[in-house]
């Protein structure tokens, strides 16, 4: 009988610019994601996604991200959105796998939603499901702050934000890394709930 002992595999795949703010974004999903117990989590680099596709097709969970640059998805994520078309899309081995997504972007809106909806229709062209981030708006009222999670209002993934003139030994601030294992976590527990329901499903055919 399958129960929450079982081990899920999550994959975080990610590109990140020279300032190094995604990556930290990147290291906050992991690190939610792997505050569940049974949990494996890999942090994969974009570019070097052709040479581990074996790591990506075993996943239970793949969570992407990447900067958003000129209102869309840097294009290192493009090139290995685009590389998946030759197996992963045409023989549909990531269906019915968890996914996730998160951006970062120097301005606080800087058409970060266009990058979140770039990776949700790319989940969808997978077969896969989406998993939003589930929180409410953050910092909106007269009395909410700057250190709330999803400070900037999204819903579909992470939208982190950077400073512009700070390193990423400041930037993006706490809450936004905060956000960002939120979700880690989130995915994580779906997932698990996805995989133990479904070998449950199997035992009663």
């Amino acid at each position: 009988m399958s129960d929450t002992s079982e081990t899920v595999r999550v994959v975080v795949v990610y590109h990140s610019g020279r300032g190094g703010h995604t990556t930290k974004v990147a290291e906050a999903v992991a690190a939610g994601a792997a505050k569940e117990p049974n949990t494996e989590v890999q942090l994969l680099w974009a570019e070097d996604a052709p040479k581990h596709w074996d790591v990506l097709d075993s996943a239970d969970a793949i969570i992407m991200g990447a900067p958003t640059y000129m209102g869309s998805l840097s294009a290192q994520f493009k090139g290995f959105m685009d590389a998946t078309s030759h197996l992963q899309y045409a023989q549909k081995r990531w269906a019915n796998k968890v996914a996730a997504g998160f951006t970062n972007g120097g301005s606080r809106g800087g058409d970060k939603q266009n990058s979140l909806i770039q990776l949700m229709t790319f989940a969808a062209q997978h077969h896969m499901h989406w998993v939003n981030l589930g929180l409410p708006y953050g910092n909106n009222r007269s009395f909410t702050n700057e250190d709330m999670l999803n400070r900037d209002a999204y819903t579909l993934g992470v939208a982190a934000q950077s400073n512009l003139d700070q390193s990423s030994d400041v930037a993006p601030p706490p809450a936004d890394l905060r956000t960002a294992e939120f979700l880690g976590q989130r995915v994580t527990n779906v997932a698990r709930e996805l995989k133990v329901g479904r070998a449950v499903l199997a035992q009663r055919k």
